[in-house]
């Protein structure tokens, strides 16, 4: 899959056969996304496994009535107090992904938390980009807009 081209990623779950896997395709110089990972402990096995991203899934923890945000800043923090760069094909920076993204609210928590990127639904993006506000400002906007055309 990394020969498709030089901006492919490969995706593989937390599992210990995942991060055998990774440590191989780290070595080889392949980076991977560690998905499926809902655990400090499994971020920071997949950390010194040698994955560049790390998928902490959110809205999935939510599904089963538990707190996928505090999940998400546990690894995101936990993540920040080390230096992985020894580890990372060409000693990148690990970066967080936010998965399984819910809600305008779950984007929001996980930038403020500092997770590096989001997976999110195209539904989901529309509904970041809402706003009652940004709508009647933009009604009044187009009013005024008539007035200038029609003086």
């Amino acid at each position: 899959l990394a020969k498709i081209a030089p901006n492919v990623v490969v995706k593989i779950p937390t599992m210990v056969e995942g991060l055998a896997a990774t440590r191989v395709l780290a070595d080889e110089g392949i980076p991977v996304n560690m998905t499926l990972c809902f655990t400090v402990p499994q971020a920071i096995l997949a950390a010194r496994a040698g994955a560049r991203y790390i998928s902490p899934f959110v809205g999935r923890f939510d599904d089963i009535s538990e707190d996928g945000l505090a999940q998400l800043d546990d690894v995101v923090r936990a993540i920040g107090n080390y230096d992985f760069t020894a580890d990372t094909v060409g000693g990148e920076q690990i970066e967080i992904i936010a998965a399984s993204i819910r809600s305008a609210n779950h984007v929001t928590q996980a930038a403020l938390m500092g997770a590096d990127i989001a997976t999110v639904p195209f539904g989901i993006l529309k509904k970041c980009v809402s706003h009652p506000l940004t709508d009647r400002g933009l009604e009044s906007f187009l009013k005024d807009w008539e007035k200038v055309q029609n003086a």
